[in-house]
């Protein structure tokens, strides 16, 4: 009884300063609100990463020549980049255990011409392997054979960025295009992919013949890539060990640093998921601050109407009112400040996080739990910060405080 009492006389009074009330609850609102948002932007971004992994199989291994280091957010190749080759692709599909298909492949940025349109984009040599290995489609076309492949055909499937760039709204099937000075026909045309982790434009990329790419184009014998499908997800660290303790023996490097980098997608995959959780956790950090200072004005408005208040507490306690009583008063005063006030923050905070999604399609993915910590962690600022305001009211001297003007 005495709490629905409190909770009743706390409402009439926060009613009376309507324009103080909605002062003091609003530092709650914005902070709730903006923890919600932030949250949602680290969720939202987590998972659209996720499924770009996802997306390329998640029994993939990729072996890079070199060693592979991000620099400026972009994984650079470092050190000797020459000493992964063809016979090692043969090696890893003959001699390793739990491999399922192998691409090698081979890529360089290079001028592309067309009529007189010309651009710049990646020449990738590969087999007709990477086709599931990368899970690329075919949108008009066909992919070259490996019988192309072994006969050094100048033949050509591009992304669908390169055939906007060099023939517009022309179809480029059939059409002759030059890779630097040598002609290919283009083939195919590949579906969609979008852009990968990194940002870089998946659409804008040739598809050659392998040997037709280290012999015609590039006058190389060595790879940048090995794609390899693992036998199935479970299997793809037993894979990846296989792959390195192969490359290791075949490159004799006893005693010596890896000259490749074995990826698999796991690994990737628990990578971006730390990195996605240690990101979202800093925004919510950074949001939470808000919240406190939502609790310092609460303690502010509390404090002021003590103060205000401190002959209305000396009636009460005159007529019998107990130091709990407005204990539990000036605390509930405070409660249903951060409480409406978290309420209102996550309407406010869900409505922006919907709405951004919609206008901006920015991806953005609401969290429960987010959601309910911050309504908790709202509720808990009430409190404390209502604490202080409340013993001092509860201190009061009765005789004192009907003494004042």
């Amino acid at each position: 009884m005495k709490l629905v009492k409190g909770a009743r006389i706390a409402l009439k009074t926060l009613f009376s300063h309507k324009v103080r009330t909605a002062l003091a609850t609003l530092g709650i609102v914005i902070g709730v609100c903006a923890v919600i948002v932030m949250v949602a932007i680290g969720e939202g971004a987590q998972k659209q990463v996720l499924s770009k992994i996802q997306a390329m199989g998640t029994d993939l291994v990729i072996v890079t020549a070199g060693q592979v280091k991000i620099i400026a957010g972009r994984p650079r190749q470092t050190g000797n980049v020459t000493t992964l080759t063809l016979r090692d692709a043969k090696a890893i599909r003959e001699e390793t255990r739990f491999i399922r298909a192998v691409a090698p492949a081979q890529s360089r940025k290079m001028a592309v011409k067309y009529d007189l349109l010309s651009t710049s984009t990646t020449v990738t040599g590969t087999t007709e392997e990477i086709l599931p290995l990368r899970t690329l489609s075919v949108e008009k076309g066909r992919f070259f054979s490996d019988e192309e492949n072994r006969t050094l055909q100048r033949v050509a499937v591009i992304g669908r960025t390169v055939a906007k760039n060099l023939f517009e709204d022309r179809n480029p099937l059939g059409e002759t295009i030059r890779i630097g000075k040598v002609p290919f026909e283009v083939i195919g045309i590949l579906g969609e992919k979008g852009t990968d982790l990194v940002g870089t434009d998946q659409d804008d990329i040739i598809y050659i013949p392998l040997n037709t790419a280290l012999r015609r184009l590039f006058n190389i014998t060595y790879l940048n890539n090995i794609y390899v499908r693992a036998e199935g997800t479970e299997m793809i660290d037993d894979a990846a060990s296989g792959i390195s303790s192969l490359l290791r023996e075949r490159h004799r490097l006893r005693g010596k640093a890896d000259d490749f980098t074995v990826q698999s997608q796991t690994e990737i995959l628990r990578t971006e998921r730390e990195t996605s959780r240690t990101f979202t956790g800093l925004l919510s950090a950074v949001a939470a601050i808000s919240l406190l200072v939502g609790g310092v004005g609460i303690l502010a408005v509390m404090l002021i109407s003590v103060r205000e208040r401190t002959r209305e507490i000396g009636v009460r306690r005159a007529v019998g009112a107990l130091k709990r009583d407005l204990l539990l008063q000036f605390l509930m005063e405070s409660l249903v400040l951060s409480v409406s006030g978290g309420l209102a923050g996550i309407i406010l905070g869900a409505l922006i996080s919907l709405g951004t999604a919609f206008l901006t399609k920015w991806p953005m993915s609401l969290s429960p739990v987010a959601i309910a910590v911050a309504f908790l962690f709202s509720a808990c600022i009430g409190v404390a910060f209502g604490v202080y305001p409340a013993v001092k009211a509860a201190r009061l001297d009765p005789i004192e405080a009907l003494r004042a003007e």
